[in-house]
């Protein structure tokens, strides 16, 4: 018997299949979403500023496509397959129909970009997230999540829906995170995930959603809200939500006997997949961004987070969210838009990937020889200042800067980054005992893992596997066939193989000459945003411009 895990990432989609007796992984399929991401237009009209969106009928072109390649490159029969988790990229949300369906499908709205799913890392609806963190100044749970509301969350781009486009805040049934809407549409069952709500959606286990009082000094509209647009069950994570539907279990071409589990957020999924459950463990998911998830017996405030929540990943645990807007973004805009030819040249000659091209070039560097300090802020910052507006700042360059001294200074300011992240867990007093690495990019690019592991002056341990993500929707999966609590199949399903890095103790000092550095940037231009603030306004000025 199996179970298949499916991954929706940014840009991509993946599905893993599982044996559930002997927890074999027995195979993986990736796809790219046909139309990717959508920024700066959409059908040939510009979008709003920082506006990112998809096209939700990627998400069911993928569903289908990956089930139909997985079974039949594994030549296993529909009935084998008993259990299915997903987890998606959050809060990446769409406004739905009351029989599931995406509202940009109806002829009305098949343009309005507001019909289609908001990409998590939208931040059109900066001013909404403002405007609900100045209404929640006096409420619990601001301080719950770092007494900052993200625009990249549910309810900020609720609200965004709200002041652009009524009729259609009005039209839809639903608003919901695409991840609960997969579930629903496959099960016909409206369920959310706790993990979903309790990050993106200010739902805490010990409260529930806001009251009706606060939703209406927000707006309105969104007094009753959650009995209406967001009604729905909040489940945890890996409970059953239901069979397949017998239409939706033809079109996959797989049983109706197949159960379907409450999702969770991507990164989310990769801390059960990754094995961790264990108080003070710290996985860091690195990819086109990074998220930053801690486990923890108790709770307290911490200012410039993304949230706690109490069983958000695992039952009978606190779990922290913290991270960094972009990380591998960085690296990918730099090697495509700033680095030489003649690193590409070299690459094709040696028969390697630039990316180790640089790596061998960086890796030569002392510490602090390049003499530049970064900020990693190319997509805005998410913790501690949570301020979609900040954009990155380079100090040191000279005439003699090499490209690939910048690159050095880009891995390195993503790890002081995280150690920002670190050092606001440990003073807060939630001591981190061991960190974790997932993602591709520790996996292939060892060099940045060793500077993570300098930086921090920890040991960090790489799970050496793809597609963490994935596995532990997999097991979401295995839970919802088995009916079993999620923490109870970890060790036996989670990742086995693992990579240890040492921190090199002769490299203390300096680095920390270099993130006191860090920290001095960071307070120029974090607490005091005016600088980055005009260029922004500026660039955006010229961006209309342009578009007229």
């Amino acid at each position: 018997m199996y179970a298949i895990g499916f991954d929706f990432g940014t840009e991509t989609g993946r599905a893993l299949l599982i044996h559930i007796e002997t927890a074999e992984i027995i195979a993986t399929i990736e796809v790219a979403y046909p139309h990717g991401v959508i920024a700066k237009q959409l059908n040939d009209r510009p979008l709003k500023n920082a506006m990112v969106l998809q096209n939700p009928n990627d998400y069911e072109w993928t569903l289908k496509e990956l089930t139909e390649r997985i079974v039949k490159e594994t030549n296993i029969s529909k009935e084998q397959i008993k259990g299915i988790g997903i987890d998606f990229t959050s809060s990446t949300v769409l406004p739905i129909t009351a029989d599931f369906e995406p509202l940009m499908k109806t002829p009305e709205f098949s343009k309005n970009p507001h019909a289609y799913a908001k990409l998590w890392k939208s931040h059109s609806a900066d001013k909404e997230a403002r405007i609900i963190t100045e209404r929640l100044a006096a409420h619990p749970y601001l301080e719950k999540y770092g007494n900052i509301i993200s625009s990249e969350w549910l309810l900020p781009k609720l609200l965004e829906v709200i002041h652009d486009e009524p009729t259609l805040f009005n039209k839809m049934d639903y608003f919901i995170e695409a991840g609960d809407w997969l579930v629903a549409k496959l099960t016909g069952r409206l369920v959310r995930s706790n993990c979903m709500a309790g990050y993106k959606g200010l739902w805490q286990k010990s409260g529930n959603y806001l009251d009706r009082a606060t939703l209406a000094s927000i707006h309105p509209a969104l007094e009753e809200v959650y009995d209406t647009k967001l009604v729905g069950d909040v489940l945890p994570v890996g409970t059953f939500a239901g069979y397949l539907r017998e239409d939706m279990a033809n079109w996959l071409g797989l049983s109706c006997g197949t159960a379907v589990g409450v999702g969770m957020i991507d990164a989310h999924a990769a801390v059960i997949g990754a094995g961790l459950s264990e108080p003070n463990e710290l996985l860091i998911v690195v990819g086109t961004s990074s998220c930053h998830l801690l486990l923890s017996e108790k709770e307290t405030v911490i200012p410039g987070i993304s949230g706690v929540v109490e069983d958000g990943i695992i039952p009978g645990l606190f779990a922290y969210e913290a991270g960094q807007v972009a990380v591998g973004d960085i690296f990918s805009y730099f090697v495509k838009k700033q680095l030489p030819e003649k690193y590409y040249i070299e690459a094709n000659l040696a028969g390697k990937s630039v990316f180790e091209v640089l790596n061998d070039y960086a890796s030569k560097l002392e510490v602090g020889e390049s003499g530049l300090v970064a900020l990693d802020w190319h997509n805005g910052n998410r913790t501690p200042f949570v301020n979609p507006n900040l954009s990155s700042v380079m100090v040191g360059e000279t005439l003699l800067t090499e490209s690939y001294e910048v690159y050095r200074a880009l891995v390195e300011s993503t790890a002081f980054g995280t150690k920002v992240i670190l050092d606001l867990f440990e003073r807060n007093q939630v001591p981190v005992n061991r960190v974790v690495l997932t993602g591709g990019i520790p996996r292939k690019n060892h060099f940045l893992v060793q500077v993570y592991a300098d930086v921090l002056q920890k040991e960090i341990t790489v799970i050496n596997q793809d597609h963490v993500s994935a596995l532990g929707a997999a097991i979401i999966g295995v839970a919802a066939a088995k009916r079993e609590p999620v923490n109870d199949l970890i060790k036996q399903y989670a990742a086995k193989q693992i990579v240890q890095f040492k921190p090199n103790a002769q490299y203390q000092k300096k680095y920390q000459q270099l993130y006191e550095i860090y920290q001095k940037l960071s307070t120029l231009f974090g607490k005091n945003e005016t600088i980055l603030k005009e260029l922004k306004e500026l660039k955006s000025k010229e961006e209309v411009l342009n578009s007229k």
